[in-house]
């Protein structure tokens, strides 16, 4: 993977942030299926914007946090130990913070 992945694969990190993995339960056929169409949504997003058209644009965001959401990468966590959700938070003020250092420290 491009970006490094947090020890217990539930993070990786872009620009100092964490964003959740997608489920590793899932299927690949259907982690396949669900990319697809998550794809798919991000390109209406676009068209929308494109457009100026704001009703096909909040449709297209909900298509996407759907697609996000049944791939685990949004709403409840995929793990069950009781972890909290470090989504979206910067890797720093994480309990990731000296792994972080660490990984970030090697990529230069």
């Amino acid at each position: 993977m491009k970006y490094p992945v947090t020890p217990d694969g539930r993070y990786f990190v872009v620009r100092c942030r964490l964003w959740r993995m997608t489920d590793p339960a899932i299927s690949e056929d259907k982690r396949a299926q669900l990319t697809k169409q998550l794809m798919s949504a991000r390109r209406a997003v676009r068209a929308a914007k494109a457009a100026k058209d704001p009703d096909a644009e909040a449709a297209a965001h909900r298509a996407v946090d759907q697609a996000k959401r049944a791939l685990g990468e949004r709403g409840p966590v995929w793990w069950s130990d009781g972890s909290p959700d470090l989504n979206r938070h910067m890797a720093r003020n994480t309990p990731y913070a000296a792994w972080y250092a660490a990984v970030s420290q090697s990529r230069r």
